[in-house]
């Protein structure tokens, strides 16, 4: 027995996904990383064993009612885990957050303006004081009654509701109508109303067209259907929808996302004319502080915020003072954290994983906690090197303020500044789940077997690498006068035919500068627009595209939002499985189709989890959560598919394959090996092929996008973009992805990458660094050559990281 003051976290017997039996003890009150190799087992131990325990002891201290619901969801594969305390989870969360949310709701710094404003804000004289709620776009009593609160409304017009005015209302010319049963409703009832729907559109009266398209009129009518042949057709009540109200009411209240994609591309999106896009009501807007609306205070980065709270709250009343002092404080750890360049304004869904992640460490830091676990996934995803120490700096305050901080990472600045270091291993999967190390970081250059232990002492015996000569450019996109976000007039020239690496720090227009300008230009240019023309978006003159002959862009978004999404649906391979159990003597003898193999249509999946193999579990207070269907215990199908087998193993059986088994069970057949060959090649051999979208990170749906791609057959020139497509990876398996990246390029391909990773960056053959700093303070290029070249730049801020990588 250990004592109830048990300095240690003790598990005992983890066998959750990949761990092997694992017992590991690892002291309280530390700074503990777990590493290895992408899937090695290290987020099943840190996540899946030890916050999941404490989530379900939590769980248990609850009302009975939410403890039923909680055994839905299960407990832990693990013995037993003593000396636990309470924990707290930063994952960087895999669903997207909803259009409401902002940096200003995440962080809760909303809340405190909003308070400033309604206790200290400068009224319009005989004004009546506001709630602190009527300042919230959010709330009934602040948000504005003509966009309720989310600043831009949708409109549509007769081009984009008609495409082809040459057609009839028969054959289809209101395109934004439903297709089957629904479309023919709507088009009977016109004809019962007596409109001619066989005329061409065009030749309609303008009146006409106008309501068929515009009415809020609901007219009831009789409709006698065309009799088919053989086919009763009774009369029915059919009600007219006009195409507007139509495409307006299926994007306001769909659930299908297929359905609101379609409606979408029916509408454009404009800043509301009553409240100028603030989201606001008149009243709010009316009232100021420093002489600025609190829409005008929140559209600023934080950093240029606390510059105005500052000189505002200096020589203020006591009240603003207060208030002042207390938004400073907040705002100082956000901006630690590298983000100074955020507004409070910012949509969360336009957010990095990342970003998110450090956004609730820096509220976290001010919750006051202790004796607390937090268990972190990545927090350095997506920080330069200069703003690493920074992160270190908010987790070593967490840590002295009494509680343990557990830490997933691949950053190796962060493994050696940990106290206690945990290295899972030695290779992915089913060669994985070993803890091969467990106490001080010096104590792995002790253990040959980890992967970890060459990139965390790089002077181990080798050499220094050998110096790639940088290969000649074949060609130059050019772009001049850009202007987008915090880009502002810059000229950027991004070379053909070779690797090309974007850095800069956190906020610097990295992204904005390829990700939205670079690709933005391309996808018009395909589209067969002006390069210029979306004009709302960004301005940019361009040359060089010619010589491009098609875009691949592959960003971090997730491949799916549901499980009913996975490795093998997204890649196509599951279309070639589906076809082979087709084949099978069973299935030939029972009539079974390929159809019948997929879990997305009725007929062989289970219809309890209707194919997905979990159900949604609602928590009440707690975010809904996903338990295995309580029929198929997760394997989708149901009983009578499950008997059909394809040498020996079922379609749920065949999914739970990893990529490396999936290759040797499907060595032969062409289409197959295809795909999983280009798995194993950008190193995601540990994935099962029907593992959910929804457990996958950011940089595993990008390496997934990145394989899908590389199955295709190559035609021409192509320009791939990626944003940080290291993150995520140990520096092993960076090693795995650079090494496909090269091969496209010297298949005479060009590849353009926005990346923190030194290493990455050191073997480009061209570098551009944005900068100097963040937000405002950033978007110039600040040096651009080879990265020796960029490793002398003086005012560059990666220059430093850049040379000791170099060195190393």
């Amino acid at each position: 027995m250990h004592s109830p003051h048990d300095p240690y976290v003790r598990v005992r017997g983890a066998r959750e996904h990949n761990l092997q039996d694992v017992n590991v003890d690892i002291p309280r009150d530390t700074l503990t990383v777990f590493t290895g190799v992408s899937g090695s087992g290290k987020s099943s131990l840190a996540f899946g064993t030890i916050y999941a325990e404490a989530q379900r002891r939590y769980f248990e201290s609850i009302a009975p009612y939410a403890r039923r619901l909680i055994h839905q969801v299960g407990a832990p594969a693990v013995g037993d885990i003593t000396g636990l305390p309470p924990a707290v989870s930063l994952e960087q969360r895999r669903s997207a957050p909803g259009a409401r949310s902002s940096v200003g709701t995440v962080t809760t710094l909303s809340n405190s303006l909003r308070m400033l404003f309604s206790r200290a804000g400068e009224y319009p004289a005989g004004a009546d004081r506001l709630d602190s709620d009527a300042f919230s776009p959010n709330t009934a009593a602040g948000a504005c009654p003509e966009c309720h609160g989310l600043g831009r409304i949708h409109r549509t017009d007769e081009e984009l509701l008609v495409p082809d005015p040459s057609l009839s209302i028969r054959e289809g010319a209101i395109a934004a109508w439903p297709g089957a049963w629904q479309g023919k409703n709507l088009r009977d009832v016109l004809d019962t109303l007596g409109y001619d729907v066989d005329r061409p559109w065009r030749e309609l009266a303008a009146k006409d067209r106008e309501w068929i398209l515009f009415t809020d009129e609901q007219p009831v009518v009789t409709v006698h259907p065309v009799r088919d042949a053989g086919r009763i057709q009774r009369p029915y009540q059919g009600t007219y929808m006009s195409a507007r109200r139509y495409v307006l009411h299926t994007f306001a209240d769909t659930k299908s996302r297929t359905l609101r994609a379609k409606a979408e591309r029916f509408l454009t999106s404009v800043p509301c004319p009553v409240c100028g896009g603030s989201r606001l009501r008149p009243e709010a807007m009316a009232v100021t502080f420093a002489g600025r609306t609190i829409a005008e205070l929140a559209a600023l980065p934080l950093s240029a915020l606390a510059e105005v709270l500052t000189g505002a709250g200096a020589g203020g009343e006591e009240t603003a003072r207060v208030l002042t002092g207390d938004l400073l404080a907040r705002i100082g750890t956000v901006t630690e954290l590298g983000l100074g360049y955020l507004s409070l304004d910012r949509t969360a869904p336009t957010l990095s994983s990342g970003e998110l992640q450090r956004l609730r460490l820096a509220t976290q830091l001010r919750s006051g906690l202790f004796g607390v676990v937090y268990v972190l996934d990545e927090p350095s995803a997506g920080l330069h090197p200069a703003d690493t120490e920074s992160l270190l700096g908010v987790l070593g305050r967490l840590k002295e303020a009494g509680n343990s901080v557990f830490v997933v990472e691949h950053q190796m600045d962060v493994v050696r500044r940990a106290d206690w270091l945990v290295d899972v291993g030695p290779l992915a999967g089913e060669h994985g789940g070993r803890v091969l190390h467990s106490g001080p970081p010096e104590g792995l250059a002790e253990v040959p077997e980890s992967a970890t232990r060459r990139f965390l002492f790089p002077g181990d015996g080798r050499g220094p690498a050998p110096v790639r000569e940088p290969r000649t450019p074949t060609g130059w996109i050019r772009l001049s006068g850009v202007e987008r976000h915090n880009v502002r007039g810059v000229d950027a020239a991004f070379p053909l035919g070779v690797f090309t690496a974007v850095t800069g720090v956190s906020g610097s227009g990295k992204s904005t500068l390829v990700g939205q300008v670079l690709a933005g230009v391309l996808a018009d240019r395909a589209a067969g627009e002006e390069a210029a023309g979306a004009g709302e978006q960004f301005s940019a003159a361009v040359s060089g595209l010619e010589a491009v002959d098609r875009l691949v862009q592959v960003d971090q978004k997730p491949i799916g939002r549901t499980p009913r999404s996975n490795l093998a649906t997204y890649t196509g391979l599951f279309d070639t499985v589906r076809k082979l159990f087709a084949r099978t003597e069973t299935a030939r003898e029972r009539g079974y189709t390929a159809g019948r193999f997929s879990f997305n249509v009725s007929g062989g999946r289970c219809e309890t989890c209707q194919g997905e193999g979990f159900v949604s579990v609602e928590l009440l207070f707690l975010p809904s959560t996903y338990a295995p269907c309580p029929d198929c215990h997760g394997a989708r199908y149901n009983p009578e598919t499950l008997e059909v087998t394809l040498r020996g193993l079922t379609a749920a059986q065949v999914l739970d394959l990893t990529v490396e088994s999936a290759a040797d069970f499907f060595s032969g057949t062409p289409t197959a090996e295809r795909a999983l060959t280009t798995l194993l090649d950008v190193g995601l051999g540990y994935l099962r092929l029907g593992q959910p979208a929804t457990e996958l990170s950011g940089g595993e749906a990008q390496r997934i996008k990145l394989a899908s791609e590389l199955q295709r057959t190559r035609r021409g020139h192509t320009l791939y973009l990626l944003d940080e497509p290291t993150t995520g990876l140990h520096p092993a398996d960076v090693e795995v992805l650079m090494r496909q990246l090269h091969g496209l390029v010297d298949a005479h391909n060009t590849v353009v990458v926005v990346e923190h990773d030194m290493a990455v960056v050191a073997g480009a053959d061209h570098v551009i660094d944005l900068g100097p700093g963040g937000g405002d303070r950033g978007g110039r290029i600040v040096a651009t050559g080879t990265p020796q070249e960029v490793a002398r730049a003086a005012e560059s801020r990666t220059a430093p990281y850049l040379a000791k990588a170099l060195r190393s």
